[in-house]
């Protein structure tokens, strides 16, 4: 079979396709030449420059196989190559032990002051006692994410005799005991913790985790670590910290905006230490991505299962037609759901009532899976690993399955049980529409797309005319509402879809609200 590799990938990768297939390295090809030329191939191998559109995709006749080598695939269309049955695959693993290292090392210089010893010798000076710096023996480290990442900061945390604090509410009790650290929540790692590493996603509920208010919590002469996603820590309140001394110095590798621009206060403090996002740019972890989804895409090619596959695997054409207009609705109910909880996953069910339950449902499940755990990890979870993942965070998955059904012909509820409650959401469709028509027993007609905003509130005139003015001064149009009373006496939902983004500050602005008891946006389109 023929393969192109279209961006600079490693050589060891590269050997590893020709030893038993056709390759033609092309590098900064136009979109124009891509599609010209991407007929002819049965697999395309990628890293970030070159765009796997729509248009490319539906060019490439004999393609089977795309491969990005490395995690983030925001450069391929997932839709189009899953809607052509085409496989794509990532290389989620190449990068893990280089992030984790440079975590370390930028620990490391910040606690021993090594970037600012240096420069202050190469400027011919001698300055022992200005340098000063602590050990990290003895310490405490909060771990915000417990993911491939963070679980290998630890690891390494604890050979230097640290204590490790973690937070991480979708890992269970067990296997935190197993990696030897403790779990604890957000707040007792900011009163505890003199070094703080973040390993999460960015999404709509982790943007500037790490704002005023948390830096307010904060024991004073925390120093803080981010190399994980740009838009965790609100930089802004970072330099507010930082000066009023409750930060005693902070080791950056990623920005909300990269390059950083030269007005960036973070670059004019001396007791913060930067580099130009370089977690994952060590010559191993190269290699590491390239051999990888080299191993990928020979696999795919050879019709083997693919543990790196970002999209479905294949499945039966008779069965598929069938579940196909259900993935995306149970995907979303499971977003949906997990935006609704706190605590920790103990339970997942997936209940499948009527004609539906008459089928194979495991890829639904599994969907369900997907749409629950991605946005609360840092690594992807695709079709093929959310069930280990799932069984490796302590997480049990369960099916039920009956015929009969009330008011719909087929319906699927997810509920969702944490240590701290649990959450139901029930879907179904409407000719090949998704609709969620139940929420924790409510009676909903909620489309699961774009930004919903759910806000529990009394039951009394006023409320929902202050929200709206709320959203109203900040030019954030709604598209529709839907006011549920439930069981309890004098209390409604609000569900509000919106039309734009709602940063953490006007969200605390409604949660401030008189006769408003919270306020979650669910964002049912990803990051």
């Amino acid at each position: 079979m023929k393969i192109l590799v279209s961006d600079k990938v490693s050589d060891q990768g590269v050997e590893i396709l020709r030893q038993t297939h056709e390759v033609d390295v092309k590098h900064n090809l136009t979109p124009e030449e891509l599609i010209a030329t991407i007929p002819q191939y049965d697999a395309l191998v990628v890293r970030s420059e070159t765009k796997a559109t729509r248009a490319v995709i539906e060019a490439a006749v004999n393609l089977k196989v795309i491969g990005r080598a490395g995690v983030g695939v925001d450069n391929i269309d997932i839709q189009a190559a899953t809607e052509k049955g085409i496989m794509v695959i990532n290389a989620p693993d190449g990068n893990t032990i280089a992030a984790a290292e440079h975590t370390m090392a930028m620990m490391l210089s910040l606690a021993r002051n090594v970037p600012q010893a240096h420069r202050s010798m190469k400027e011919g000076k001698w300055e022992r006692s200005k340098f000063m710096g602590v050990e990290m023996r003895g310490k405490t480290l909060g771990v915000i994410g417990l993911g491939r990442i963070g679980t290998g900061v630890a690891k390494r945390a604890l050979s230097f005799e640290m204590k490790v604090l973690a937070y991480d509410p979708f890992i269970s009790e067990e296997k935190a005991e197993d990696l030897g650290i403790e779990l604890a929540e957000l707040d007792l790692i900011f009163a505890q913790a003199d070094f703080i590493t973040l390993h999460m996603p960015l999404t709509a509920e982790t943007k500037h985790l790490l704002n005023e208010g948390a830096f307010a919590k904060m024991k004073k002469g925390v120093r803080i670590v981010q190399c994980a996603r740009g838009g965790l820590i609100d930089e802004i309140a970072l330099v507010k910290a930082i000066e009023a001394g409750v930060v005693a110095g902070a080791a950056v590798d990623v920005f909300e905006k990269e390059p950083v621009v030269a007005d960036n206060a973070l670059l004019k403090l001396e007791n913060v230490i930067m580099t130009p996002h370089l977690g994952a740019s060590t010559k191993e972890a190269q290699v590491g991505v390239a051999v990888d989804v080299a191993a990928g895409v020979l696999a795919a090619l050879n019709d083997e299962p693919v543990t790196t596959a970002v999209n479905m695997p294949p499945i039966p054409q008779g069965v598929m037609q069938l579940i196909k207009p259900y993935f995306q609705l149970v995907e979303k109910m499971g977003t949906l759901a997990v935006y609704l909880s706190d605590g920790r996953i103990q339970t997942i069910e997936v209940e499948y009532k009527g004609e539906i339950s008459e089928v194979d449902s495991k890829m639904l499940t599994i969907a369900t899976l997907k749409g629950v755990l991605n946005p609360i990890l840092q690594e992807s979870v695709n079709y093929i690993n959310a069930p280990t993942v799932a069984k490796s965070r302590g997480i049990k998955v369960r099916e039920v399955k009956s015929q009969e059904t009330e008011h719909f012909a087929n319906l699927i509820s997810v509920r969702l049980r944490t240590d701290k409650g649990e959450h139901r959401v029930a879907g179904t469709l409407f000719g090949e529409e998704a609709r969620i028509v139940m929420i924790d027993g409510y009676r909903v007609d909620v489309t699961p797309r774009g930004l919903l905003l759910i806000v529990p509130h009394n039951d009394h005139p006023g409320i929902i005319g202050a929200v709206g003015s709320l959203l109203g001064e900040k030019k954030i149009n709604i598209m529709s509402m839907q006011v549920v009373r439930t069981e309890e006496m004098g209390k409604s939902i609000m569900f509000l879809e919106v039309e734009s983004d709602i940063c953490n500050d006007s969200l605390l602005k409604i949660k401030a609200l008189n006769g408003i008891f919270g306020a979650k946006l669910v964002n049912f389109d990803g990051q």
